[in-house]
């Protein structure tokens, strides 16, 4: 007899008697879906140590299908462009293997990690032999100086993403922060937006005010729409090894320049401390140091 149930902190739990014996495993989950889907598996293990007197050995589920399990479990705290960039690696590791840009290499390696650990909780696998190589990856310090700026200010063709990078720039903000944004989420002098682990404030300054003013209907883009209609842009514009994402850092890197203090900067990139903020600016101020005799 197995009995599914959930205690007061939430996490589901599965109870199974047999032959006057009785065993209890945590589940490792508040979703009630993956708890169904963990049952079977975890029911016939706790069986097997009731009657055998030894646990017996999991049964393996595929690669493929674990990650649909932890792609769709609900409790894990993603923002929807943390869940999206996931599904991308894992699917792009399921079809291709790991890829060849070091920095993509490495975030894919701490996916496919953090997604066996996952399935080795919830006893769906085996204790998994963790890929090395996380930790490796090459510091993107591209930001774009002032004639590209004002070239992409000036010549986007399209006004509707041509106003979207603007306001991009403007706020430092994240692709999947603004790419589409409600009505309910601006208010006078800023705008919330889901950030990595939680909702952020975002402050809006005179110039991402003014773009607001100018639109009737706010953007609705999808991340890869925005990442390939730039670099697309920035094609037709000369403007070379360029992404979306090197707005928000030429935003905090001239800030920084401006003279605004580092904890400021910190709090408009929505960081989770400052350290994250020296670590990202520090190689690039180091070209902004005096002249200095020895």
């Amino acid at each position: 007899m197995a009995t599914l149930y959930k205690k007061s902190s939430g996490i589901y739990y599965l109870s199974v008697a047999a032959q006057g014996k009785r065993t209890t495993r945590s589940l490792s989950t508040r979703s009630y879906q993956i708890a169904k889907k963990v049952r079977t598996n975890v029911e016939s293990e706790l069986l097997q140590e009731l009657l055998n007197g030894k646990k017996r050995k999991p049964e393996l589920i595929r690669f493929e299908e674990l990650v649909e399990l932890y792609l769709n479990d609900k409790e894990r705290p993603w923002s929807n462009s943390t869940r999206v960039r996931n599904r991308q690696l894992l699917h792009g590791y399921i079809e291709k293997g790991l890829p060849d840009n070091i920095t993509t290499r490495s975030m894919a390696i701490r996916t496919v990690n953090a997604c066996n650990r996952w399935g080795h909780k919830r006893g769906l696998i085996e204790k998994p032999q963790i890929i090395p190589g996380g930790n490796r990856w090459e510091s993107r310090q591209r930001v774009f100086n002032e004639k590209e700026l004002q070239t992409l200010f000036s010549k986007v063709i399209d006004n509707n993403f041509n106003q979207f990078v603007r306001f991009a720039y403007y706020t430092g903000a994240r692709r999947g922060e603004i790419s589409a944004l409600k009505a309910k989420q601006v208010l006078l002098d800023y705008i919330t937006v889901n950030g990595k682990s939680s909702v952020r404030v975002v402050k809006i300054n005179s110039q991402a005010r003014d773009i607001l003013k100018q639109r009737d209907e706010l953007w609705n883009y999808s991340t890869c729409f925005i990442s390939h209609k730039f670099k697309k842009e920035c094609r037709r514009l000369g403007i070379s090894d360029a992404r979306f994402h090197d707005l928000r850092r030429t935003f905090g890197y001239n800030l920084i320049k401006q003279g605004k203090p580092i904890y400021e900067v910190s709090k408009l990139l929505g960081h989770s401390s400052v350290t994250t903020t020296e670590r990202h600016y520090a190689p690039l101020l180091t070209t902004e140091i005096d002249d200095f005799i020895l």
